[in-house]
């Protein structure tokens, strides 16, 4: 059963923003668009180590009590190595791109991202950031497109939230045909064959190598050491990027009511608490759209230069993590099939 429509907003006229991307640009400190190889090497060094650490005492302790602590714990530490290699995919890990390839693939392979295919897909994500029509992952559905799906279609995409993103690597999401493990998908070009290819390759060794493993020692080993922290990962990727792009007071655009500033306002910085400084500051979100290959360990400093630019445009959420999570949860599932800003309304499966 459909909820009621919710009050019609007028729709204003096209107005650009009182500021331009050079504007933005121009209020940062220049040191914050350099990347430094060492500083970046030492994130990813560090996070293996942690996760070393953490696999040493669990095996250490064996005990029940202590492996879901240590799967909430080196789930977390999975996210922050695919954070690393989200910076990878930017060319914000470095200027060398064999070394962005090559950390990228050391920090999305083991936990079975196709580093290539993940970053072809989101930089299609990135330079289409709010357009209803072109955007790549969390965007909403219209209200037609949402009236023929079927019920189970409708159950994953706006119930299951936290455990899709292994089903968007294969499936994609509604309206957008392909895979990200399939060079001859829509999302990729002829060009980029085999880069895809390699990702697709590194994925299947290791899931050959958990199988192989899991062979030798049986299926609890691969519950206790890795299906337990795959699932947190898998959880936190997709609770941040909801979160990221998902609120009822985040307007979507239609044609030529979109261009990519404007787009790239259309996120929500968040405040994790003591997981800011573990999964590498992701939550500042709005620098990170506006200038992609920003290392993330500028991005604070960043952020606060462009507040006063930015004004009222500048968005941070306000509720905790658990209340912004269950306000895009209820209220973020279609927009209007006309008009050129809309925004997120709710239904009911």
């Amino acid at each position: 059963m459909q909820q009621p429509m919710t009050a019609y907003r007028p729709q204003p006229k096209v107005v650009d923003l009182p500021f331009s991307l050079q504007d933005i640009k121009e209020a940062i400190p220049p040191h914050c668009f350099e990347s430094s190889v060492v500083k970046s090497l030492s994130y990813f060094v560090w996070d293996v180590f942690i996760v070393c650490v953490l696999y040493v005492i669990a095996h250490s302790l064996d005990s029940w009590f202590f492996w879901p602590i240590f799967w909430a714990m080196q789930g977390t530490m999975f996210w922050a190595l695919f954070v690393v290699g989200h910076d990878c995919g930017h060319g914000s890990f470095s200027r060398y791109k064999w070394l962005n390839n090559l950390i990228g693939h050391l920090s999305h392979t083991p936990i079975l991202v196709p580093f290539h295919g993940w970053r072809i897909s989101h930089r299609t994500h990135h330079k289409n950031t709010g357009n209803i029509d072109t955007d790549e992952s969390w965007y909403p559905i219209t209200e037609s497109k949402y009236n023929e799906m079927e019920w189970l279609e409708k159950f994953v995409r706006f119930k299951m939230v936290l455990f899709v993103y292994p089903l968007y690597l294969f499936k994609r999401t509604p309206g957008r045909k392909g895979t990200h493990f399939d060079p001859n998908s829509p999302l990729f070009r002829p060009s980029e064959k085999w880069d895809v290819l390699t990702s697709t390759i590194c994925c299947s060794l290791m899931i050959g190598l958990l199988g192989f493993l899991t062979y030798q020692w049986g299926f609890l080993w691969l519950v206790k050491y890795y299906l337990g922290p795959y699932i947190v990962f898998v959880m936190w990727l997709d609770l941040v990027t909801f979160l990221h792009h998902t609120d009822p007071d985040i307007p979507w655009y239609r044609g030529e009511n979109w261009y990519f500033l404007k787009g790239a306002l259309s996120t929500v910085d968040h405040d994790y608490g003591f997981i800011n400084d573990i999964h590498h500051n992701i939550g500042t979100h709005v620098a990170h759209h506006i200038f992609l290959t920003m290392p993330h360990y500028h991005l604070k400093t960043a952020t606060e230069a462009i507040k006063p630019i930015l004004g009222e445009y500048y968005r941070k959420s306000d509720h905790s993590i658990l209340d912004a999570f269950i306000r895009g949860y209820n209220n973020c599932y279609v927009v209007p099939d006309e008009g050129g800003k809309v925004y997120c309304e709710p239904r009911e499966l």
